[in-house]
């Protein structure tokens, strides 16, 4: 029974090894999607906003669509903090003794993984069709034309990395279901009573 694993993680109570969480590839994926949270986020929030040589006000460089600037700045926001909170999850989730708190956990991974997939999808569409759409002579000079393009590809790729973590926490789920089934003597050790000694006959 040592080396029974509830969804991905061993008894409650081990010692934190930083080392081997960063290995973990959930923890590479998750990781990558807070990057990219970050680089959309940035690159609207600080070149996505252009105007005309003759214009004092700043329009969002998206067509002039103020809709897909607050689209991409409000979802970068949210998948920022999103990845963090999970990230967070991911290190206290070895300290989670219940079997059936860390089933919700890994199930709560599965559907927010795959919603954000398909979040960045309808981003990437969105944006990608109002840059093909936007005129010359809004800006001519070519402002933040790089930055927008960062922004439509890290979306694109966004889409990926949360659909393989929604991939890989539906892994978690059927191992730890499996594990959960056919270990059934496993115990909590936080719950665990001690066991007292048999007499023996003398």
């Amino acid at each position: 029974m040592d080396g029974f694993q509830a969804y991905g993680a061993g008894k409650a109570g081990g010692a934190f090894d930083p080392l081997t969480f960063i290995r973990q590839p959930q923890t590479v994926v998750r990781i990558l999607c807070w990057l990219f949270s970050i680089v959309i986020l940035g690159c609207i929030a600080n070149e996505g906003y252009v105007n005309r040589p003759e214009e004092v006000e700043e329009y969002c460089i998206f067509n002039r669509n103020q809709n897909a600037c607050n689209y991409g700045v409000a979802m970068g926001t949210l998948c920022f903090l999103c990845s963090a909170a999970f990230l967070a999850l991911d290190v206290y989730f070895p300290q989670i003794s219940g079997v059936k708190d860390r089933k919700k956990a890994v199930m709560a991974d599965i559907g927010v993984s795959a919603l954000w997939s398909l979040v960045w999808f309808v981003g990437f569409c969105f944006l990608a069709n109002q840059w093909q759409v936007s005129k010359e002579e809004d800006n001519p000079l070519k402002e933040g034309a790089d930055a927008a393009r960062a922004a439509i590809v890290f979306s694109f790729f966004s889409i990926f990395t949360w659909a393989i973590q929604s991939l890989l926490a539906v892994y978690r789920f059927k191992l730890g279901s499996d594990s959960v089934t056919f270990n059934q003597e496993y115990v909590d050790p936080n719950q665990q009573e001690p066991v007292e000694a048999l007499p023996t006959d003398e």
